[in-house]
Protein backbone atom coordinates (compact mmCIF):
# COMPACT_ATOMS: atom_id res chain seq x y z
CA UNK A 1 0.00 0.00 0.00
CA UNK A 2 1.05 3.41 -1.22
CA UNK A 3 0.17 6.35 0.64
CA UNK A 4 -0.79 9.23 -2.43
CA UNK A 5 0.77 11.92 0.08
CA UNK A 6 4.19 9.68 -0.25
CA UNK A 7 4.58 10.12 -4.15
CA UNK A 8 5.47 13.02 -6.37
CA UNK A 9 3.44 13.14 -9.13
CA UNK A 10 5.74 12.66 -11.94
CA UNK A 11 6.58 9.67 -9.76
CA UNK A 12 2.66 8.72 -9.27
CA UNK A 13 2.27 9.43 -13.29
CA UNK A 14 5.27 6.99 -13.74
CA UNK A 15 4.15 4.25 -11.77
CA UNK A 16 0.85 4.32 -13.20
CA UNK A 17 2.29 4.45 -17.14
CA UNK A 18 4.54 1.26 -15.98
CA UNK A 19 1.76 -0.42 -14.78
CA UNK A 20 3.50 -0.59 -11.44
CA UNK A 21 0.26 0.90 -9.45
CA UNK A 22 -3.17 -0.53 -10.71
CA UNK A 23 -5.55 0.25 -7.74
CA UNK A 24 -6.52 2.85 -6.24
CA UNK A 25 -8.20 2.86 -2.62
CA UNK A 26 -9.91 5.26 0.14
CA UNK A 27 -7.67 4.93 3.31
CA UNK A 28 -10.55 6.28 5.94
CA UNK A 29 -13.23 4.23 3.92
CA UNK A 30 -11.68 0.72 3.29
CA UNK A 31 -12.44 0.72 -0.56
CA UNK A 32 -10.13 -0.22 -3.86
CA UNK A 33 -11.22 0.32 -7.34
CA UNK A 34 -10.16 0.95 -10.56
CA UNK A 35 -8.02 3.89 -11.06
CA UNK A 36 -10.50 5.12 -13.78
CA UNK A 37 -13.29 4.46 -11.65
CA UNK A 38 -15.57 8.52 -11.50
CA UNK A 39 -16.02 7.89 -7.44
CA UNK A 40 -11.96 7.08 -6.76
CA UNK A 41 -10.98 10.61 -8.85
CA UNK A 42 -13.30 12.72 -6.39
CA UNK A 43 -11.75 11.44 -2.97
CA UNK A 44 -9.06 13.87 -0.98
CA UNK A 45 -5.38 13.34 -1.93
CA UNK A 46 -4.93 12.63 1.59
CA UNK A 47 -7.19 9.74 1.66
CA UNK A 48 -5.97 8.19 -1.16
CA UNK A 49 -3.82 5.44 -1.49
CA UNK A 50 -2.72 3.11 -4.44
CA UNK A 51 -1.85 -1.00 -4.64
CA UNK A 52 0.17 -3.26 -6.71
CA UNK A 53 -2.37 -5.54 -6.81
CA UNK A 54 -6.02 -6.39 -6.30
CA UNK A 55 -4.67 -9.13 -3.76
CA UNK A 56 -2.10 -6.34 -2.39
CA UNK A 57 -5.65 -4.11 -1.50
CA UNK A 58 -7.74 -7.30 0.22
CA UNK A 59 -4.78 -8.45 2.18
CA UNK A 60 -5.23 -4.71 3.96
CA UNK A 61 -8.54 -5.66 4.66
CA UNK A 62 -10.21 -2.97 1.44
CA UNK A 63 -13.21 -3.93 0.09
CA UNK A 64 -13.98 -4.07 -3.94
CA UNK A 65 -15.75 -0.52 -5.32
CA UNK A 66 -19.27 -0.99 -5.70
CA UNK A 67 -19.46 1.29 -8.92
CA UNK A 68 -16.63 0.18 -10.69
CA UNK A 69 -15.82 -3.63 -9.53
CA UNK A 70 -19.46 -4.75 -9.48
CA UNK A 71 -18.40 -8.47 -9.84
CA UNK A 72 -16.23 -8.53 -7.14
CA UNK A 73 -18.01 -6.64 -5.24
CA UNK A 74 -20.86 -8.89 -5.77
CA UNK A 75 -18.82 -11.69 -4.66
CA UNK A 76 -17.51 -9.71 -1.54
CA UNK A 77 -20.92 -9.06 -0.37
CA UNK A 78 -22.07 -12.54 -1.11
CA UNK A 79 -19.38 -13.95 1.49
CA UNK A 80 -20.63 -11.88 4.13
CA UNK A 81 -24.02 -13.26 4.04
Amino acid sequence: MIRHTNLFNGELRSSIRQARIQFGGNRKLKIYGKLTCSLGKKMRKENRVFFLTENDAVENGYRPCGHCMRAAYKKWKDELV
